[in-house]
């Protein structure tokens, strides 16, 4: 990801420590609880605690590294939270998605540790997925960091990820391992059910292309045919070039765009900027990737419910 994105070093951490300061950061010490009596799982933000909570019901007890209404990809993990993580008995994250939650839980000694990432298979979204020119890095182990990591928005992929989950739960916590599957099962329904909706409700509309301030939807159109052109990359803060704006203009007369979608937990600044220069319409399209009092719903379903409301809407369904 993002090469400004800074790390937490196991020193860093040992010295904070040392000192007795509660945080490294002002970033929530929502998975400072740990140790209770029941499953302990710490996910690294929203998507993957609420497959925890879902799967894991009454038998879990679930905390995020990332509080409602932070940008997940800017992370930082202060020294309560990397020792809460230890005292765990999971993690659930996503592997180059957050730097500084990969940092902590290669550091951790947890049995137990998730990746949601290898739970599906992830793709490259650039140049040939939605025309957006996406930057990407190379990761401190030598694998490429540029592969696109919002598989949840995607209700396929996510459920393939909550069986993944579901297994890894039962693994480790056998007593319960009826009900986890149970629990799976039910939630992997209902995403099955929210697949055909998507299919169905987006089947038939005047255009196929919306625009995006995040390049966050490249999973979701590629299931449903339709295409993403992305002002930024997968770097929500990046700012686009003159010449890309330039394009996105001449694309949405082409194409028939009549909206420019922003998220909630980045500025629409630069998505009203374009929709002025080019007399288009501004709407939010959520990348989930935390519930606020902004958001179109209370949970994952009700959000990507919204979204489809909202691209329904732009896209001219008939």
């Amino acid at each position: 990801m993002n090469v400004r994105r800074r790390h937490i070093s196991g020193i860093a951490i040992a010295a904070a420590t040392a000192l007795g300061l509660g945080t490294l950061s002002a970033c929530s010490d929502s998975a400072a609880a740990a140790n209770t009596d029941k499953f302990d799982v710490v996910a690294s933000f929203y998507p993957l605690q609420y497959l925890a909570e879902q799967i894991g019901g009454s038998h879990v007890h679930v905390t995020s590294l990332t509080k409602p209404g932070q940008e997940p990809h800017d992370l930082e993990i202060s020294a309560q939270q990397t020792a809460a993580l230890g005292e765990s008995d999971a993690v659930l994250y996503l592997k180059n998605l957050q730097p500084a939650v990969d940092d902590a839980v290669s550091q951790s000694g947890l049995k137990t540790k998730i990746d949601a990432a290898s739970l599906t298979a992830l793709e490259k979204h650039g140049n040939e997925v939605g025309g957006h020119a996406a930057s990407h890095d190379t990761s401190k182990n030598g694998e490429l960091a540029g592969l696109d990591p919002h598989i949840w928005l995607d209700p396929v992929r996510y459920a393939q990820v909550a069986e993944g989950v579901g297994k890894a739960f039962e693994k480790a916590d056998p007593k319960n391992a009826a009900d986890y599957r149970t629990r799976t099962a039910a939630l992997v329904k209902k995403l099955d059910a929210l697949n055909t909706e998507f299919r169905t409700g987006l089947a038939d509309t005047k255009t196929k292309v919306f625009i995006t301030t995040h390049a966050a939807f490249g999973y979701l159109a590629e299931r449903y045919g339709l295409t993403e052109e992305a002002i930024n990359g997968l770097d929500p803060e990046s700012e686009p070039s003159a010449e890309r704006v330039k394009d996105l203009e001449k694309m949405a007369r082409a194409d028939g765009v009549t909206t420019v979608f922003y998220e909630t937990l980045v500025s629409d600044k630069t998505a009203k900027t374009v929709a002025a220069d080019a007399n288009l319409k501004t709407d939010v399209l959520d990348p989930i990737e935390g519930i606020t009092k902004k958001s179109r719903g209370t949970d994952y379903f009700a959000v990507q419910r919204a979204n489809l409301k909202a691209l329904q809407t732009a896209l001219g369904s008939k």
